[in-house]
């Protein structure tokens, strides 16, 4: 583990970072006049196990125009988010989603942010902007791989409504304690990785990780490009100079053959498992799939087939301008595994090296919430974020149901606001009919509970098919919003920098200058310096939305 540094070096090192990597936009003649460009030897295509060759990746392929027709440079693709609606206790009392530890959504919001830009609507992802930031949860207790901590107090940009929070914090493991990993590095080589913020960025990166590694793991690299090919078979984590320098001599070049070189990874992986150890796949890519299987429903099932195998997978996003940030992310909830954006070294560092056991230990999968609400109490209520993760309420016992995984001392928070009964709201509730052939009704110990909710969880051991069951009784104490935990606070502020990103219709009375204050009010200890990042992206955004502003005014 490292010592992150202080965060007025941070803000500097990041400067200096962009500066040496480039990673700003860049215009097609830019990429166009770099004909230096080479690319990946296709006839260097091995079968798994084959040996690499001595000499450097040969230049085969001449950088082509058509390769990067002006659509290229516009072609980040993200899914369409429709934000939860407000659902009525009395109609629907369950809420049940699947949990979720991606958090590429922050920077890549970050990226669009220090880029000048606004993030476009469905890059906003809220649930991953709050999962972003590691919280002082407990560690569990027993034999249960987490612990489940709640909270509620009032919401910060609707004061009559209140805040809910149910927070999950995965047991620590030590480095030194992992198991044996068995990691394939999946590297997209293809001609849209020559950028600066991609093959170099991620070279750097896998550097990192490479030396976290001893003579009990094995690495492996399969490139794709116009084909796929294995460059380094099954080598020991302390042969580093090996893999090195296979890494040193990947260059980018071709079109993208995503589907074989997955198909390969996963053959790889399964040819050198480790029984009890750490199995997984790593995808680096800018997300671009335009040979073979590349449709995201394709993609989604070959992973799907995969990961009952025990295999895992790790999807790292890399670049601007191409990023296929839908397929990427459905990619990794579907294979067992976690999503990250890395836009820099320090988020490198933070993805592969501080969060290393989250990274690459699951201490358990298919982790499911399911949230009964007392009619009593609550009015109406709303799941902030994982709109693509909601399960049907029959799904929480169904076993053969796939949900998220949680990583060694990864922390997962959720969010809802709810409506109190009595409570005054300016919100637009659904209307629903009564029932005609039954009748709903409140049971007497829900009028005379003090519970506000009952919240349950579902998980399996990671190598398990069956599920085990936690509850927790949630109660409503009455708390003030400035009486909360520094982590309830900070996480509410997250979560509103998120609505006004969204310009959501749920905002209500949230502003910019609230939102710094609750974070800069709630920073606590923040030895890492996130935090003290965070309120700087708020002042951007700020900036940058009321530069808009005004000019739509004009």
């Amino acid at each position: 583990m490292y010592t992150r540094f202080k965060p007025i070096v941070i803000l500097s090192a990041i400067v200096v970072l962009q500066s040496l990597l480039g990673c700003g936009a860049q215009t097609e003649q830019e990429v166009l006049e770099r004909r230096e460009t080479t690319a990946y030897d296709t006839t260097t295509t091995r079968e798994a196990g084959e040996a690499a060759p001595e000499a450097p990746i040969a230049q085969t392929e001449a950088f082509n125009q058509e390769d990067y027709n002006q659509e290229d440079f516009n072609r980040e693709d993200y899914n369409p988010i429709e934000e939860n609606d407000f659902q009525l206790v009395r109609s629907q009392p369950l809420s049940t989603f699947a949990i979720d530890v991606d958090r590429a959504s922050y920077s890549n919001v970050r990226r669009f942010l220090e880029m000048g830009q606004l993030p476009p609507k469905d890059a906003v992802r809220i649930e991953e902007l709050i999962n972003y930031f590691s919280y002082n949860y407990p560690q569990p207790e027993g034999d249960v791989p987490f612990a489940i901590s709640t909270e509620i107090s009032e919401a910060p940009w609707n004061r009559s409504h209140k805040l809910v929070s149910i927070g999950l914090q995965g047991r620590d493991v030590n480095t030194e304690n992992l198991p044996p990993s068995n990691l394939v590095f999946l590297f997209d080589v293809s001609g849209s990785m020559e950028q600066p913020d991609k093959l170099p960025l991620l070279k750097s990166a896998f550097r990192l990780l490479v030396n976290e590694l001893d003579e009990s793991d094995s690495v492996s690299i399969v490139v794709y490009a116009g084909a796929a090919g294995v460059v380094l078979p099954p080598t020991p984590g302390s042969e580093k100079d090996t893999i090195l320098n296979a890494l040193d001599k990947l260059q980018a070049g071709g079109s993208t053959a995503g589907g074989e070189g997955i198909e390969q990874a996963y053959e790889l992986a399964q040819q050198n498992f480790i029984e009890n150890g750490n199995n997984r796949v790593i995808l680096a890519t800018d997300g671009d799939f335009n040979v073979g299987v590349s449709s995201e429903g394709a993609l989604v099932r070959l992973v799907e087939n995969k990961r009952d195998n025990g295999i895992f997978l790790t999807v790292l996003g890399f670049g601007t301008g191409n990023l296929q940030d839908a397929k990427m992310e459905q990619m990794a909830n579907h294979g067992n595994g976690n999503y990250a954006y890395i836009d820099s070294l320090l988020e490198a560092k933070k993805v592969l090296v501080t969060e290393i056991g989250g990274t690459l230990l699951t201490i358990a999968k298919d982790v499911k919430i399911q949230v009964e609400f007392n009619p009593s109490k609550v009015l109406a209520y709303r799941l902030i974020g994982y709109e693509n993760r909601l399960l049907s309420d029959r799904d929480f016992n169904d076993d053969t149901k796939d949900a998220g995984e949680l990583g060694a001392g990864h922390s997962v928070t959720a969010l809802y606001e709810v409506i109190p009964v009595g409570a005054e709201t300016d919100v637009n509730l659904p209307d629903v009919d009564d029932l005609r052939y039954q009748d709903t009704e409140v049971s007497p110990q829900a009028a005379d509970s003090d519970e506000l909710m009952l919240v349950k969880l579902r998980y399996k051991e990671p190598d398990g098919d069956t599920s085990e069951l936690i509850t927790q009784p949630l109660l409503d104490k009455g708390v003030r919003l400035d009486a909360t935990s520094d982590d309830f606070r900070f996480a509410a502020s997250v979560a509103e920098f998120g609505l006004l990103l969204r310009d959501s219709s749920y905002k209500g009375d949230a502003t910019w200058e609230q939102t710094l204050d609750l974070a800069r009010n709630s920073r606590g200890e923040d030895a890492e310096g996130y935090r003290t990042e965070f309120m700087r992206l708020v002042e951007q955004a700020q900036i940058l939305a009321e530069s808009a502003a005004s000019e739509d005014g004009e």
